[in-house]
Order: structure tokens, then C-alpha cells, then sequence
């Protein structure tokens, strides 16, 4: 009886291993709202409670999962992320719990995370029937292996990702109450990187630093004409399509210096447009007169704001003459030597 036991206990073990993971880096950026939403992760991590993150896809949910668990008592322990979409329909129990067949053991990912940190992402993905299966085992702290018959207890701290809304979700009959009150204990929302722009070129530093360290990729530094554009760019895959950028320029590009032209065809975009539409920028309800000199002026500070106030590039771009523009911008008050 002793050998079994003692070869369960080894695999455990090695399965613990497999699923350690090195420390999560702390997020970058020096923005205000990530400087906040770091000592946010810092003081949860200190208490062993369940959290739910939520943002939009790419914005860094496994990320600050990474740092929360690198933080916290149970960072020598394992942290294993349990993809919840990629789990196929009707085999969530032997994911979470593990099975016992024909005499060999399957550990689920409730166990591989054991004294350590389970990540489940995308949980608004979990069908009906394994969110009751999760719940009960919280319930009793211990669940049993599919097949099995000896119950085990539950000592892991659980991290729940989405990026859809939770609440919803319970109101359209999708996602039970219960269940999203036991992982709703500490909310954190990752805002998306729009809404934190001043980090992108911390980020972007970040990456090529990353990528040339770890893939031995050529370092190469992004122009402050590139660094202006990405700045203006919407980013509608977040932090991960900033993260496949870097590493696309890294590997198709030449040269010290990354372009701004060169970011444009990397991201196969037109220039940055206004993030406002033109009815919100302009009254229509005015002169004629009055509203081109509106247009003219928001159309003027944009450039000017995209060139990093380079008036001969921005001269270039409208189309001017230089001593037109300098003419054109003083008699629509807007002041040069602030922007440069």
C-alpha cells in the first residue's frame, strides 16, 4: 500500500511542478490609474480572498493575475490559468476536479493549483451545469475526482477573469447568482489602454526590452513620430496587440530607429483620426463662418498635437505654406511654444 501512496504523492508533486510559473512581472506603466490599480493588487494580495478581474480582452486581466499571485503568501506555490472558453462542453468536471480511471489518477486543475492561485479565465464561458458543480465543491471545501470516491479538500485561491459584464450575464439566466457572489469578493477592473495612453511609450519600451532579452530579437527603438501615432491610435485589441506589434516590427524591420510609417504599415491603419466625431467637435447650429473657423482650429490642434508641433511636417500634411500657417494658427489663438 505504501509504494501506491508514495508514487500518488511524487506525481502530485511533479504535476505542481509542471504548473508553476516564474513570478508575474509587475505591470508597466506610470500613469495614474495603473499606479492606483498596483497598490490595489498589492494590499488584496495580502488577504486571501477570491477576486474577480474584469476588462476588455487584451487589456492585461492575466497579467495583474500574475502580480496578484507573485505577491501574495502563496507565490512559492503554483499558479495555474485554467482557460474556461477553451474547455469543450460537458468535460468542465474532469478539468476542475481530475478523475480516476481504470487505476490512474487525472489531476484537475483544482488540484495542480493546490496551496497555490487558479486562474479561471473567460468564466462567463462555463455552462450552467459545471458552474453547479464548481459551486457545490465551495461550498463544502472538497469535491471528488470523476470516478473517484475519497473527497478532496480545496486550498487554492481563485482568481475569476471575464470580460464581459457578470451582473448581466446573472440577469439573462446565463450565470448563476450564487455562484458570481462566492467569486465576487474583491472586484479589480483593468481599464483599457485608451484610457491610460500616457503609458504606451513605457510599454512599448517594455516589450522591445523583453523581446530582445528573452527571443534575442534586434533592439530597436520606436521615433517620437511613431510613439506620437500610437499614442492617437484607438488600440482596439489592448495591451496585446501593442505586445504582437513590438514583436512583429522586431522581426520584419531594419534599422535602429522604428517609423512612424513603418508602425502604419504594421498595423495596416490609416492615420489616427479625432476620437471625436466631427458633430461633436463642431456646432452646426452657428454661422457658416463660425463653424469652419471651429473645424479649422480642432483640425490645426490635432495636427499639431500629432507632429509633437513640428509646424514644417504639419505645414506638410495641410498642405500650406509655412508662413500661411504660422499666420493662420496665431489668428485662431492657438499658441505654438506650448506644445513643442
Amino acid at each position: 500500500m505504501g509504494r501506491p501512496l508514495e508514487a500518488d504523492k511524487l506525481e502530485r508533486e511533479n504535476v505542481g511542478l509542471r504548473s508553476r510559473t516564474p513570478l508575474g512581472h509587475e505591470p508597466a506603466g506610470r500613469s495614474a490609474a495603473m499606479q492606483r490599480l498596483r497598490e490595489q493588487v498589492k494590499r488584496i494580495a495580502q488577504h486571501d480572498t477570491w477576486v474577480l478581474i474584469t476588462g476588455e480582452p487584451g487589456s492585461g486581466r492575466e497579467t495583474f493575475a500574475r502580480f496578484l499571485h507573485s505577491q501574495s503568501a502563496r507565490k512559492e506555490r503554483p499558479f495555474v490559468d485554467l482557460g474556461v472558453s477553451a474547455i469543450t462542453r460537458g468535460n468542465a468536471a474532469r478539468e476542475l476536479f481530475g478523475s480516476e480511471e481504470g487505476g490512474h489518477v487525472h489531476y484537475g486543475s483544482l488540484e495542480q493549483a493546490a496551496g497555490g492561485t487558479l486562474l479561471l479565465d473567460e468564466v462567463a464561458d462555463m455552462d450552467l451545469e459545471a458552474q453547479g458543480q464548481l459551486l457545490g465543491a465551495l461550498d463544502t471545501g472538497s469535491f471528488l475526482r470523476v470516478g473517484g470516491s475519497e473527497p478532496v479538500t480545496i486550498d487554492v485561491r481563485i482568481i475569476a477573469a471575464t470580460s464581459r459584464d457578470l451582473k448581466e450575464e446573472v440577469r439573462a439566466g446565463h450565470f448563476r447568482e450564487d455562484l458570481f457572489y462566492h467569486l465576487n469578493v474583491v472586484p479589480l477592473q483593468v481599464p483599457a489602454l485608451r484610457e491610460h495612453a500616457e503609458d504606451i511609450p513605457d510599454l512599448l519600451s517594455y516589450y522591445v526590452d523583453y523581446f530582445a532579452t528573452h527571443e534575442k530579437l534586434p533592439y530597436r527603438r520606436f521615433s517620437v513620430g511613431a510613439q506620437n501615432f500610437l499614442r492617437n491610435y484607438s488600440w482596439p485589441g489592448n495591451v496585446r496587440e501593442l505586445k504582437n506589434l513590438v514583436q512583429r516590427v522586431l522581426i520584419l524591420g531594419a534599422g535602429d530607429e522604428i517609423t512612424q510609417t513603418e508602425v502604419e504599415a504594421a498595423l495596416g491603419s490609416a492615420p489616427p483620426v479625432p476620437t471625436q466625431p466631427l458633430e461633436g467637435m463642431v456646432s452646426f447650429d452657428q454661422p457658416l463662418r463660425s463653424a469652419r473657423e471651429q473645424f479649422e482650429k480642432a483640425y490645426l490642434e490635432y495636427q499639431l498635437e500629432k507632429h509633437a508641433g513640428n509646424v514644417s511636417k504639419m505645414a506638410k500634411e495641410a498642405g500650406m505654406e509655412r508662413t500661411h500657417l504660422y499666420r493662420k494658427l496665431r489668428s485662431l489663438g492657438i499658441e505654438i511654444k506650448e506644445r513643442r
